[in-house]
């Protein structure tokens, strides 16, 4: 028997009755390891399981419902669209709110294919087609492609923690593309409730340092929030950031749950028609404290390791 599989959900329907989405599990000799959800305005992972079969992860939280477990997004993405007379003109929408957000549209992160593949008995790979599209407006019913991205997730199971390597590369869709500076990018996590500070858990950085307000913003090389899951267990999540195109990581951390890395907060990034990003972070879903050793050695390998 294959030591992974990734199939979708069987869920069983009245007559007449509709799922709106479906969700991909993937399963590690028949525990759950991660499940790939196409929402209504984008892709995220959920929910993201310790190897003790913890769930680590939040999806759509009453305060923030765009929040759902690992994903990516950004709410400053501007199309560079030619115009007449030689002139360029600025469509302007948000990849990460569900609705308008500060007078932005909301884009869709639209998978159209994937794969996924097996590279040995503890590693998996799935691989993602994702097109940005704007939302449906005058001239573009279906809504402009305003960029094109491939992800590519790759998952490391262990007896302790199970390794997420993300990666991404953005290309331009129709037009050349600019992103930020925002801090609502890049890499997002929202962890489980029973994790956040107010119910027991802690929010640490490779400083030393802890809570919210003194992790985020520039400096930290990775991030640990680890919280109690229940039955008097502990367990938590570390998201290491590899910043592409020499760009140091740009924190938002709340003690309320969510862990947002980008790097796009003070630069925007700029795009021409065939030219891409290339950006990767790396999630460890542990059981017990975090391994502050292994998180070092992860982040001086830049990911590598």
């Amino acid at each position: 028997m294959a030591a992974f599989t990734l199939d979708s959900d069987a869920i069983v329907l009245p007559p007449g009755a509709w799922a709106k989405t479906h969700r991909l599990r993937l399963r590690r000799h028949g525990a759950g390891v991660l499940a790939l959800t196409q929402g209504p305005f984008r892709p995220y992972l959920h929910p993201l399981s310790t190897p003790a079969g913890y769930c680590v992860t939040a999806e759509a939280p009453a305060d923030h419902p765009h929040h759902s477990g690992l994903w990516i997004g950004a709410d400053h993405v501007h199309a560079q669209v030619p115009a007449a007379h030689g002139m360029i003109e600025e469509y302007t929408y948000n990849f990460y709110v569900d609705e308008i957000f500060q007078g932005r549209a909301p884009g869709r992160i639209v998978g159209t294919e994937h794969s996924g593949e097996a590279l040995d008995d503890d590693r998996f790979r799935i691989v993602q087609r994702l097109c940005w599209r704007g939302p449906r407006e005058w001239a573009a019913p279906q809504g402009r492609l305003v960029a094109v991205e491939t992800r590519t997730i790759t998952v490391e199971a262990g007896d302790r923690r199970h390794r997420i390597d993300l990666a991404s590369r953005l290309e331009c869709g129709e037009f050349a593309l600019k992103l930020g500076p925002t801090r609502h990018a890049w890499f997002n996590v929202r962890v489980a409730e029973s994790m956040i500070v107010g119910n027991g858990g802690a929010v640490t950085d490779d400083k030393g340092r802890s809570g919210g307000g003194a992790v985020s913003g520039a400096g930290a090389r990775w991030i640990d929030f680890t919280g109690p899951v229940g039955g008097g267990a502990v367990a938590g999540v570390s998201v290491i950031p590899h910043p592409g195109a020499g760009r140091a990581p740009f924190w938002f951390v709340a003690d309320w749950g969510v862990v947002t890395v980008g790097p796009f907060r003070e630069e925007p990034l700029v795009l021409d028609r065939g030219e891409g990003f290339d950006s990767r972070c790396t999630v460890l879903l542990h059981d017990g404290p975090a391994d502050r050793d292994e998180i070092e050695r992860i982040a001086a390998s830049g990911g590598t390791g």
